[in-house]
């Protein structure tokens, strides 16, 4: 699933034109590392084509995901101010939006609603990654807590109407930053 779906689907129509007009698209050629890990980042960003890979020094350089169109990269070092845990490096030539941190950190502040819909947007996309770590690693099988469903990757009935409006609005987004030329 797209996690910028979770993001999309929390923001209103004015977040996003506000998103769009601060971010900046780059072109990241195959084999550049957008990210790397222990250094510091300035962006928030979102991938809008293309292939990438996360990589972690602490397990020998190993590859533990790819990341493709609608991944959101950067955010935990948004959150919690810590450098990269992990390295990104772009497998094709890919297409990203970078979202600055200083302008989005002011507009968190300057925008109470905007705030609120951003950081539950978090809460959400980071709980659904945690969900998800839980489950490969084989902790909650047994509880029908866990996945009353009994299905893996379920969505929650209750965000089913957000995700449809996210998807929506990532199709606008796109179209949007189309008629835009790239600025680096």
């Amino acid at each position: 699933m797209k996690k910028v779906l979770f993001i999309l689907g929390e923001l209103s129509d004015d977040d996003i034109d506000w998103m769009i007009d601060t971010a900046a698209t780059e072109e990241i050629s195959a084999g550049t590392v957008l990210i790397q890990e222990g250094q510091p980042i300035d962006a928030l960003y979102i991938v809008l084509s293309g292939t990438l890979k996360v990589l972690v020094e602490s397990l020998g350089g190993k590859e533990v995901a790819r990341l493709s169109t609608g991944e959101v990269v950067g955010e935990m070092s948004f959150v919690d101010a810590r450098p990269p845990s992990a390295t990104v490096k772009a497998i094709e030539d890919s297409l990203v939006i970078s979202i600055p941190r200083q302008q989005l950190a002011a507009k968190l502040q300057q925008d109470v609603g905007f705030a609120s819909r951003f950081y539950r947007a978090l809460a959400i996309f980071l709980s659904d990654r945690l969900r998800g770590t839980v489950s490969r690693l084989g902790y909650g099988k047994d509880s029908p807590l866990e996945n009353p469903s009994g299905k893996e990757n379920e969505p929650n009935p209750n965000m089913l109407d957000n995700l449809t409006l996210a998807g929506a609005r990532f199709d606008w987004l796109l179209r949007r930053l189309r008629s835009i030329s790239p600025k680096s």
